[in-house]
């Protein structure tokens, strides 16, 4: 393999330092970013070796461009090396998913105000009855948060074992200052009724600091804080109010013992277990905060088998031993998972990680950190379960993919069709939607690699036909996808499909809802389509383009192709079967062939209703998302300086709509309360 003299003269004067090295290729793309004790050792060490025909070969014949930096020690190369593989998502790198978004326990108000108003006494106030509630987002001091938990199942079920044993309130604030007689989850023993003076502030206040110590694992001295009150309410012959409390010591020990929590030494832990099989890792990361199991949740790093062959390559460079793709696994989630985020001071792990990893990540905290792989009793129950749960994550997925490509072959041999590489099939289908010919709209989603690319779904907005036309929304929208590819003349293999001409941003508009199933779906604008290996690099015909409809609909995109000059037998129609019901659709073809029953059993057909419900599903949420633009006008008011969430309901009130708004004059608009002349005016030059 060659390279520039000006790359490798760049690597003849590196400095024997520690440091980071970034590899490009020609087009700018991150290969591979790496440490090293030795900058000048190990990058030449790429450069000095023929390594044939292997991955490291492969990858090594791309570089065109090197970047290094230096620094002071390991630990910082460490740190500085996976902040760099979380931002630039390198090709060769073990890469996880950034998922750093989990949710909190959340306790109102900060704990020297808890229980007094704000002049000293006591009062009807919401500041001094704190409410738990659930909470996604950073954190400020203005409030007490707790966790962060896996799931928002956990959180929810912690805010309902604190209702049970401390009955603290979840209400809203602004319902909180106006009810006048207690809700049902006062009725129920769910709270203490702080809404209309049922509870003390300072019994309230009580409650709060043991709900709190119960969070940080302190549940034994909560138990005898509730055990002294109740004694001092006996000693009163308060004996209502100590029953209460002995009620609460019984639900707050039955929680202990459902939870098998008998051990104060380890309140807050992670345990990290992994797996490695068929190409493929999961680590299952499990959480004990204040010493209670909140669940797990599993992680699939991609890169695997290609980062595995280079950091070998890198442990040998440096004459170390070759680490086991397991710890590889690992020490990429923990050195990725922690950075920027603070770590328990207890990782319990499946596999033995590096010492300067945990050191590393004890001088970014400033918490001291230890890591055992090998621990007892309590900690490896808590260890076996989050294995097992790998072991049936990464089972799962296996299977998932095995069935996804056994789905992509039948339908592959259903059509008689002959990819070169099933693995990089792709089908793109299209699907109208509107409302009486109202807000039409088109959707394009892609199916590549065996599964769902959401990141490449498209939307376009559909002008300029006659309402409800339906066979002219599909003339226009195919034309708007496959000109330009018509146009370039040429066919690259694996890439992907044309994206919209500027000035097109406003027609291929963004997601409008964030559904489960869509978790990040691109305008053709978004980085995410433009990166390399993401979108628009360059340009090919799918091997299937799906529409659904019968024959109107493929004479349709058969005209359009033939227009262009584009092969007529990639087009299928999804044609609904005798009272449209799901299993009896039949395939049309623009070529000439029969029309085509696969079977209600059959995977073919899976695959086919699967790719067609999700064009449908994308095109019906953007459809009604942009018919309420237009029927509400959008957030057109609420872009005006000067307008907020008041005065908007106040003009919509008023004149019955932004269309209403919009046809009344100045002088009608200024008579809104709050609306004065000037702030009238600058409404009805926005609206016309």
């Amino acid at each position: 393999m060659s390279h520039s003299d000006e790359l490798l003269a760049q690597v003849a004067a590196l400095p024997a330092l520690p440091g980071v090295y970034r590899y490009y290729d020609a087009e700018g793309g991150v290969l591979y970013v790496g440490k090293a004790r030795n900058l000048k050792k190990r990058v030449s060490s790429y450069f000095q070796k023929n390594h044939g025909g292997t991955r490291i070969g492969h990858m090594i014949g791309k570089i065109a461009r090197l970047d290094t930096t230096v620094v002071r020690s390991e630990a910082e190369a460490l740190l500085l090396e996976n902040n760099l593989i979380k931002s630039l998502a390198p090709r060769y790198n073990i890469l996880f998913r950034d998922d750093k978004s989990y949710p909190y326990l959340k306790i109102t108000g900060a704990p020297d105000k808890v229980g007094f108003a704000g002049n000293g006494q006591a009062g009807h106030s919401a500041a001094v009855f704190p409410r738990v509630a659930y909470y996604r987002g950073a954190v400020d001091r203005k409030h007490r948060y707790f966790g962060p938990y896996p799931s928002a199942w956990a959180v929810k079920e912690s805010i309902q074992l604190l209702q049970k044993v401390f009955r603290l309130r979840t209400c809203e604030d602004t319902v909180f200052a106006n009810r006048t007689r207690p809700c049902l989850l006062y009725q129920i023993k769910r709270c203490s009724g702080p809404c209309v003076n049922l509870v003390a502030p300072e019994d309230y206040r009580h409650d709060v600091h043991n709900a709190e110590a119960f969070l940080r694992g302190e549940a034994h001295a909560v138990l005898q804080e509730l055990e002294r009150r109740m004694m001092d309410h006996a000693d009163k012959l308060e004996f209502e109010q100590a029953a209460e409390l002995r009620n609460r010591m019984s639900a707050l020990s039955k929680v202990l013992h459902q939870q098998s929590v008998e051990t104060s030494s380890d309140k807050d832990a992670d345990i990290l277990a992994v797996k490695v099989q068929g190409g493929k890792a999961c680590v299952n990361l499990a959480m004990v905060r204040g010493g209670r199991h909140l669940g797990d949740r599993a992680y699939f790093p991609s890169h695997v088998e290609d980062a595995t062959a280079l950091q070998g390559f890198d442990d040998s460079a440096d004459a170390a031993p070759a680490q086991p793709v397991e710890v590889q696994v690992l020490e990429a989630f923990i050195a990725q998972h922690y950075i920027g985020a603070a770590p328990p001071a207890a990782l319990i792990t499946s596999h033995p990680v590096g010492r300067d990893l945990v050191e590393a990540l004890s001088q970014q905290t400033g918490v001291k950190i230890g890591a055992v792989h090998n621990p007892r009793e309590q900690r490896r129950l808590w260890l076996e379960m989050a294995q097992q749960n790998a072991d049936i994550q990464l089972a799962r997925l296996l299977a998932e993919e095995g069935s996804q490509q056994a789905r992509t072959r039948a339908l592959v041999d259903a059509l008689d069709l002959a990819p070169d590489n099933l693995d990089t099939f792709r089908i793109e289908c299209f699907d109208i939607s509107h409302t009486a010919g109202e807000a039409t709209q088109a959707s394009c989603v892609v199916f590549h690699r065996h599964q769902m690319q959401n990141r490449e779904y498209r939307r376009y907005n559909i002008d300029g036909i006659t309402p409800g036309d339906d066979y002219a929304a599909m003339r226009q929208v195919l034309s708007r996808r496959y000109a330009k590819l018509a146009q370039s003349g040429r066919d690259t293999p694996d890439a992907t499909p044309p994206e919209e001409e500027a000035p097109a941003p406003q027609e291929e508009i963004p997601v409008l809802v964030a559904e489960p199933a869509v978790a990040a779906e691109a305008t053709a604008d978004s980085p995410a389509a433009k990166k390399p290996g993401g979108g628009g690099s360059a340009l090919r015909l799918p091997d299937l383009v799906l529409v659904d409809g019968g024959r109107g609909q493929v004479s349709m995109a058969r005209e359009v192709f033939a227009e262009l000059g584009l092969d007529l037998s990639v087009i299928v129609g999804v044609e609904k079967g005798e009272g449209r019901k799901v299993g009896l659709e039949e395939l049309v073809f623009a070529d000439g062939r029969e029309k085509a029953s696969l079977g209600r059993d059959s995977a073919a057909l899976m695959l086919v209703a699967q790719i067609r419900d999700e064009a449908h599903r994308f095109a019906i949420t953007g459809m009604r998302a942009r018919r309420a633009r237009i029927r509400v006008g959008g957030s057109s008011l609420e872009e005006i300086p000067g307008i907020g969430a008041k005065k908007r309901a106040r003009l919509l009130q008023r004149f019955g709509g932004v269309r209403g708004v919009a046809a009344a004059s100045v002088e009608d608009i200024a008579t809104v309360e709050g609306v004065s002349r000037e702030l009238a005016e600058q409404i009805y030059r926005a609206l016309h």
